[in-house]
């Protein structure tokens, strides 16, 4: 299994704090806990999305999984959300989620990579988008099948770049990233 640089490091933060808490007495026990140490680590995420949509559904428990909050909302107009917050529709996907910051994360874009994302994001982006909805990408999972794809960072000027690619070698990782 891969790691990511920032799982190491809440792995190591997580390993640090145990350490405190067996050489802490009993009165300071209370003060040091793992649930301090995991709540600096959830992200909160307002998602939008058709009410009908399983997949984003599947998405949403898997961003749950990595400590993430998710607080669903059904607009009437979806389409309208997207374009307000800077989707052009070539990026666009089945489901916007934003940031308390304000930034997009546009479709079936593993959680890991959002995280490695809002722990250094560029100046210049909005978000980071999965156009369409590949196979075998979280949420989307069917069998064996896993399509290759890019996980593109969206610009403030309207373009964007490869921010990573998931290959079908990763497929296996896709749930940890």
């Amino acid at each position: 299994m891969k790691m990511s640089i920032n799982e190491v490091r809440w792995l190591a933060v997580i390993a640090l704090s145990w350490g405190v808490v067996a050489y802490s007495d009993s009165a300071d026990l209370a003060k040091v806990s793992t649930p301090t140490v995991l709540s600096a680590r959830q992200v909160s995420l307002d998602v939008y999305k058709s009410r009908t949509c399983g997949c984003c559904k599947k998405w949403i428990t898997h961003v749950e999984g990595l400590d993430f909050e998710a607080t669903v909302h059904h607009p009437e107009n979806l389409s309208r959300i997207k374009t307000d917050k800077g989707i052009a529709p070539r990026y666009q996907s089945c489901h916007t989620a934003v940031s308390k910051e304000g930034y997009v994360f546009e479709g079936h874009i593993p959680a890991g990579i959002i995280q490695r994302f809002l722990a250094n994001p560029p100046l210049y982006a909005i978000g980071l988008a999965v156009p369409g909805m590949p196979m075998g990408s979280p949420g989307m999972e069917v069998g064996n099948r896993q399509d290759e794809y890019d996980v593109l960072l969206l610009k403030k000027e309207g373009n964007a770049e490869v921010y990573d690619h998931i290959g079908a070698s990763r497929s296996d990782d896709n749930e940890n990233l």
